[in-house]
């Protein structure tokens, strides 16, 4: 599993472990029927659903889940308990000295099957959603940006506002990682990701576009807006200096950003070179700035 994050390589794991733990209870339910041996508290129990390690960490992470989709979320969860309803009372009725019940096997193996194979689609929707983010960051990275930007132009038609793209560059951010070493670098590209994320709205999607650049697009009512934002987001960074844990002098950030708008019937190319351009007029001013360049 290359290039995935510490949470998404947990989230791999836990599923294998899940399925390869209700694969095991076939064969319990097997010894069950031949030796009459109890399967465990874990299958007998009425919350047995709960008590299983995939039931417990699911409950847990129930928000990941709802993330990619929320009505399989609620098939999964249905599905487990019913899984283990059907075990619980197949092997009931054997250690009681009767046969299960041919409806109650058929259940578990239907709800099994489907167990699986929701758990095969989630892992599948977990894996294409981290190659589409930064492992460091978060953020998602530059594939998905001409369908958001896509998007956008589609809201601001609709409401009557204005769609801009930022393009945001780490001033001297070599200098960082040359004296402090790249492990202090990565860190200080987490924090200026949470710098920015403070200052932006929920409808401002943020990419990390390469290196230490940013991409971000703002839907703003008016060129006026557009400017106050991106001072807003220069002055967040500008404010907000990365505290090290040696207690050595906080590292202050700043940050260069090129602003444009992106017009009716323009390609993302198009608006994404011109708000280059911005960003690198942005530098030769001195940087710690924004610069706005107008079609």
């Amino acid at each position: 599993m290359p290039n995935l994050s510490g949470e998404t390589r947990h989230f791999i794991i836990e599923l294998d472990a899940a399925v390869e733990a209700h694969l095991g209870w076939t064969r319990r339910v097997m010894r069950c029927a031949v030796l009459r041996a109890s399967p465990g508290d874990d299958v007998l129990a009425s919350e047995a659903h709960m008590l299983c390690r995939f039931g417990h960490w699911i409950a847990l992470q129930r928000p990941h889940f709802e993330k990619l989709n929320a009505r399989k979320t609620q098939e999964l969860e249905a599905v487990h308990q019913t899984m283990h309803d059907a075990i619980r009372a197949l092997c009931v009725n054997i250690l009681a000295g009767q046969p299960g019940a041919s409806a109650d096997l058929e259940t578990f193996e239907q709800s099994q099957s489907e167990l699986i194979g929701l758990m095969a689609w989630f892992k599948t929707q977990f894996l294409a959603e981290a190659m589409c983010n930064d492992p460091l960051t978060g953020l998602p990275l530059r594939f998905g940006i001409e369908d958001e930007f896509m998007q956008a132009q589609k809201v601001v038609r609709r409401e009557g506002t204005q769609l801009y793209l930022a393009m945001i560059d780490v001033d001297h951010f070599k200098n960082i990682n040359d004296q402090y070493g790249h492990a202090v670098g990565d860190r200080a590209l987490q924090h200026l990701t949470r710098s920015l994320s403070s200052a932006l709205r929920p409808n401002e999607p943020l990419f990390r576009f390469g290196g230490e650049e940013f991409l971000l697009m703002m839907q703003c009512p008016s060129p006026e807006a557009a400017t106050i934002a991106a001072k807003r987001i220069v002055e967040q960074v500008r404010n907000t200096p990365l505290l090290l844990d040696s207690g050595a002098e906080p590292i202050r950030l700043t940050i260069t950003l090129g602003l444009t708008q992106a017009q009716n019937g323009e390609f993302i190319d198009e608006v994404i070179d011109r708000a280059d351009q911005a960003l690198y007029a942005g530098k030769r001013g001195g940087r710690d700035r924004y610069v706005m360049l107008n079609a």
